[in-house]
């Protein structure tokens, strides 16, 4: 498949991205990401591998759209879970997520 990516053309196939991307270890998730065999990888990390291109070159979105186009699984960024730093807090948040009792 033909796609651009930092206004340059890329003829990419799927089995292409797997070998580019055999023996890479991922880096840690920060944001958007793709699952390649069974490994999620950061967006711009595999964007710098297929391409050989400095990450400020391109955007997350153009590689998302480019792996999405060949078939690979894309997630948005994981959300950051926020706890309170007081532990009475955050027993209160606990008990409200899971609900009142029902009193009869």
């Amino acid at each position: 498949m033909r796609c651009v990516i930092a206004r340059f053309p890329f003829d990419l196939t799927k089995s292409t991205v797997l070998d580019s991307m055999k023996g890479v270890k991922p880096e840690p998730l920060t944001g958007p990401s793709v699952i390649i065999g069974r490994r999620h990888y950061p967006v711009k990390q595999v964007g710098a591998v297929i391409t050989r291109q400095d990450r400020r070159d391109f955007s997350a979105g153009e590689v998302l759209r480019a792996m999405a186009q060949l078939g690979f699984t894309c997630r948005s960024a994981p959300v950051a879970a926020t706890m309170p730093s007081d532990p009475a807090s955050a027993l209160q948040m606990a008990s409200a997520m899971l609900g009142s009792p029902l009193r009869g």
